[in-house]
């Protein structure tokens, strides 16, 4: 016969979610164990087997009893796991860490588990109380110009990028129907990832780069390993003040994230001012349901990130029809999930009344 009572239900149940709510505190604390692990290149010295601590701290310089204790907790969150005493191993999610994977997501992790935005976050509360961007608030700078000023970290950022999006832009090229001729302008494209994508099976149809001179920095090696130097430019500007005009399809993927909405009606409405009547436009990026639920934390941690760092947001579908509508465009069409946890907005110029 059972001895348990329902006290002792009650007391488990209130445990799980102490422990439910503590782990959430300590999320921190996991994202620096990765970042670490990334930054050492674990994942790549454990490879498609696993390796003791001791080989791991050998090969890394690391203090073994140290580097033993951050493997045992990245078991312990998923990233890791040890089939026998101080042995580890990487699970599919640890995979994602290895610079060889197809799916690596290490530069990415480096970027985001870095000091600049740490030290950001720990000014979170300034963010809330004034509305203004806590990494100004802590480097007196924004961003963009301080990782303009530091050629390396800029580069780790772009690279991190082109990881973040590699899989949505294969969803995208394979998902929507793109013209066989034609131009394709991507604004805001960083290093060409996205137009790689979608011109390598699409032999007739060209394209263009476009982004900041620090952005378009990595662009012409990601194209000239595609093979695409002679049907795809790379141009650089300041696309508030201009794009490349003469296109048929303007792509703005994961940008508007970076801006809050004044500056978003201004990037549109420059677009709006260069490109064709004939023209269409696709939005790529995340769109929030009207109201927040539990099914895509990543899209509000996203939304947070841009809050504190740069001064954007996240939007839902109806945020981004104002946007749109204000900035002389018409929506087509919305496909959610279209390009993987991307959505695709489709929208064409409003013709002048």
């Amino acid at each position: 016969m059972s001895t348990t009572t329902p006290q002792d239900v009650l007391a488990t149940g209130k445990l799980d979610l102490r422990a439910a709510l503590i782990e959430r505190i300590g999320g921190y604390m996991t994202a620096h164990a990765v970042g670490v692990a990334a930054e050492l290149g674990l994942a790549d010295l454990i490879g498609t087997g696993s390796r003791t601590s001791q080989e791991l701290a050998a090969e890394t310089q690391a203090h073994e009893p140290s580097l033993r204790r951050l493997l045992r907790m990245l078991v312990s969150v998923g990233v890791t796991e040890e089939p026998e005493p101080g042995r580890f191993a990487l699970t599919d999610i640890g995979s994602q860490l290895r610079s060889d994977s197809p799916d690596s997501l290490r530069k990415f992790a480096r970027m985001f588990c870095h000091p600049i935005f740490f030290t950001s976050w720990q000014s979170l509360h300034h963010t809330v109380m004034t509305g203004e961007r806590a990494f100004d608030h802590v480097y007196e700078t924004g961003v963009y110009d301080w990782l303009a000023q530091h050629g390396e970290t800029s580069t780790l950022f772009n690279e991190a990028m082109s990881e973040e999006s590699r899989i949505s832009a294969g969803q995208l090229a394979a998902g929507y129907d793109f013209p066989a001729t034609g131009t394709v302008v991507d604004i805001g494209g960083g290093d060409g990832t996205l137009l790689t994508a979608i011109l390598l099976p699409r032999p007739e149809l060209r394209g263009i780069v476009f982004d900041s001179p620090s952005g378009v920095a990595e662009a012409p090696a990601t194209l000239s390993k595609a093979g695409l130097t002679d049907r795809c430019e790379v141009q650089a500007g300041d696309f508030f003040q201009s794009v490349p005009g003469g296109g048929d399809l303007y792509i703005i993927k994961s940008v508007f994230q970076d801006w809050g909405d004044d500056e978003a009606r201004a990037i549109l409405r420059t677009v709006r001012a260069h490109m064709p009547e004939s023209a269409t436009l696709l939005i790529v990026g995340t769109v929030l349901p009207e109201t927040a639920d539990t099914s895509a934390p990543v899209a509000y941690f996203t939304d947070l990130n841009m809050m504190v760092t740069t001064g954007g947001q996240e939007r839902t579908e109806g945020e981004f029809r104002s946007l749109l509508t204000e900035s002389g465009f018409t929506v087509r069409s919305v496909g959610l999930g279209q390009a993987g946890p991307l959505s695709v907005i489709e929208a064409v110029p409003t013709p002048a009344a």
